[in-house]
């Protein structure tokens, strides 16, 4: 696993639960609002943590700490995700998962196998605008065949769409609605914080 960052406690990032956060370094997307570019640009990257002392951290929170949050980045192009995962399930934490929906078959890997508590996935905009909110180009194949995944995992899960006015429009934040309600799925817009972003002129 490559870490670029850790957290030893949150209230926030795992719903209903004392957690710890890894960050994994490096994403497919390039999302202008990214508000993680030093995991995201390898020209930004730092050193990264070993996963042995993150666990060893981890097995000596037990009874004190309940979840921990995995994210990045984009954590489904980790090779050693699904390890990584099993072994903090061994320690007995609940693990909660934030992606992208790029990977379906990941996604799919670590959801059958029941590695993953509650999974976490942006939606980044209306299929036919993601390459533009996404940055680069996007297989929009994958992100549909990604929500399907969790809907029908019967899992915990949520749904996320980070607005920005600079970036979508109104008629965009109504076919996300339209889109997700038609699914039947659980998802909520969260608003932009534009304190530290991948696009300098996004930031104020």
């Amino acid at each position: 696993m490559k870490i670029g960052g850790f957290q030893k406690f949150s209230l926030i990032d795992f719903p209903g639960l004392t957690s710890a956060v890894v960050f994994t370094q490096g994403c497919n997307f390039r999302c202008p609002y990214c508000h993680n570019p030093e995991l995201v640009l390898p020209e930004r990257f730092g050193e990264t943590f070993p996963a042995l002392d993150i666990l060893d951290f981890l097995a000596k929170r037990t009874g004190k700490l309940q979840g921990v949050a995995i994210t990045g980045g984009e954590p489904t192009l980790q090779r050693d995700l699904p390890d990584f995962l099993m072994v903090v399930k061994s320690l007995g934490f609940k693990t909660k998962l934030d992606t992208n929906g790029s990977k379906p078959q990941v996604l799919s890997d670590v959801l059958s196998a029941r590695l993953v508590d509650f999974v976490a996935m942006d939606v980044k905009a209306p299929l036919k605008h993601y390459n533009q909110l996404a940055g680069c180009r996007v297989k929009t194949q994958a992100i549909e065949e990604s929500i399907r995944i969790i809907l029908n995992s019967g899992l915990s899960y949520q749904f996320r769409t980070t607005t920005s006015r600079l970036l979508h429009t109104p008629e965009m934040f109504e076919e996300i609605m339209h889109w997700m309600e038609k699914l039947g799925a659980n998802h909520i817009f969260q608003n932009f914080t534009p304190n530290k972003t991948l696009h300098p002129l996004l930031q104020q």
